[in-house]
């Protein structure tokens, strides 16, 4: 892979994507020395919450593309700005803001509905034989865009969670957050990282790390 597509949904984890989990995954594609353009939709967050005490601000109201820009330090563009010819990939860091803000998760579990944008994007890479990586929630997007093609994803191991991931007719692994779990016939490769709220951050960069490499072989 020369160039991956990264789409954030926000920032922070309890309203936008993981900081952490983002930050992350840059630094395992620059440390791979692959070129990297961040997207995201420019739509309102879901709710804003207050990362203090996790109470949801009713008074205020943020854009999806403005909070994740904090992230890409500016350099960021809209996702209706993807074209899927100019890269070899495309990479989902976690957060709530994947289950509020890109699709309906959250709320409905396997009844959810993806944002068209989001879904329609999923969608050229996976027709044009691209890689995609999905971590921590993230694959949940997967699952709900390409479940009849009964993928191979992990959510961590959590068994309620992943109970309910199968009802898309996905293919749900246990996998611990140092790893990674390959989809070879789809070309879809997912982490837990913070699926464990207790996870090590060198066992979350080691996880990310092992997708962009999956990735990289599969590009191949």
């Amino acid at each position: 892979m020369k160039k991956v597509a990264v789409i954030l949904s926000g920032c922070g984890y309890l309203d936008g994507s993981e900081i952490r989990e983002s930050v992350l995954t840059l630094l395992a594609l620059d440390t791979a020395n692959i070129e990297y353009q961040i997207f995201a939709l420019d739509a309102p967050l879901f709710h804003v919450v207050n990362h203090v005490n996790s109470e949801i601000n009713v008074a205020e109201s943020r854009n999806i593309l403005q909070e994740a820009a904090r992230i890409a330090r500016g350099k960021i563009s809209s996702l209706d700005q993807l074209n899927t010819h100019e890269f070899d990939g495309l990479l989902l860091p976690g957060g709530f803001g994947v289950a509020k803000n890109l699709s309906t998760f959250a709320f409905k579990g396997a009844e959810a509905e993806i944002h068209t944008q989001i879904a329609s994007v999923l969608k050229a890479f996976h027709q044009s034989k691209k890689p995609i990586g999905a971590i921590c929630i993230s694959p949940t997007l997967l699952a709900l865009t390409f479940g009849d093609l009964h993928p191979n994803i992990t959510l961590g191991s959590d068994v309620n969670i992943a109970k309910e991931i199968e009802k898309t007719g996905s293919i749900h692994h246990v996998c611990q957050t140092s790893n990674c779990v390959v989809d070879q016939q789809n070309l879809f490769v997912t982490t837990p990282a913070y699926m464990d709220d207790q996870a090590h951050l060198k066992d979350i960069y080691a996880g990310i790390t092992s997708l962009v490499n999956a990735m990289t072989a599969l590009a191949n």
